[in-house]
């Protein structure tokens, strides 16, 4: 029923995976080669991704594409992690917007920045970033000062898979996590079925 396609150092392509992988999803799952052209990428992905991009999911033959447009899939699909109701849903779908405009642009652009094109990124680019994710990760912080465990209430959701995305590469980005977002980061960790993007099935780190 359901097959995925990424690769181990898209962020966005291991929030979906992690979120499969501790909602008990089976699935098959195939690593796309980034290095590859757009062109040049196998079939059917080339076919069916409409950007060209991982994560791409296929779902009883239907196309999914942007990491947090699936995880809203996955959400409603099984009625949880989210997706139990349509208030709980709404909230989930907040944060996912607040991830793709603030701490899921600022964390990957920094890790991309500095492992995978410091020469671009050097000078004044790589600065406003960090400057951004700063006031990101505060923010972060804050929405967890109240004690609860994860970013709606005490249980997760797609929410908590999507912000974590880029995060558990804070070496590659280098970046530290205030105590209670490593605390967060520390819980999802603990999930069943959690594994670092480096050890998830078909990882080939470059």
């Amino acid at each position: 029923m359901f097959q995925l396609y990424g690769n181990c150092e898209s962020g966005h392509s291991y929030k979906v995976k992690l979120a499969m992988e501790v909602a008990g999803i089976a699935h098959t799952y195939e690593e796309i080669d980034l290095k590859l052209d757009r062109k040049d990428r196998p079939e059917p992905f080339r076919s069916l991704a409409k950007y060209g991009e991982v994560p791409l999911l296929v779902h009883d033959g239907q196309a999914y594409v942007q990491s947090n447009a699936i995880l809203l899939h996955l959400a409603e699909h099984l009625q949880a992690f989210g997706g139990e109701s349509r208030q709980r849903l709404d909230r989930v779908r907040e944060w996912l917007f607040w991830e793709a405009n603030r701490i899921g642009f600022s964390m990957a652009h920094l890790r991309y920045g500095q492992k995978f094109d410091p020469v671009a990124y050097a000078g004044t680019v790589l600065p406003w970033f960090r400057k951004r994710f700063d006031a990101d990760i505060a923010r972060l912080d804050e929405e967890l000062s109240d004690g609860r465990l994860f970013l709606l209430d005490d249980q997760v959701t797609m929410a908590d898979f999507s912000i974590c995305g880029y995060m558990f590469w804070p070496e590659q980005a280098h970046v530290g996590y205030p105590q209670r977002v490593q605390a967060w980061l520390d819980r999802i960790a603990a999930l069943p079925g959690w594994r670092h993007p480096y050890q998830m099935e078909g990882a080939r780190p470059w």
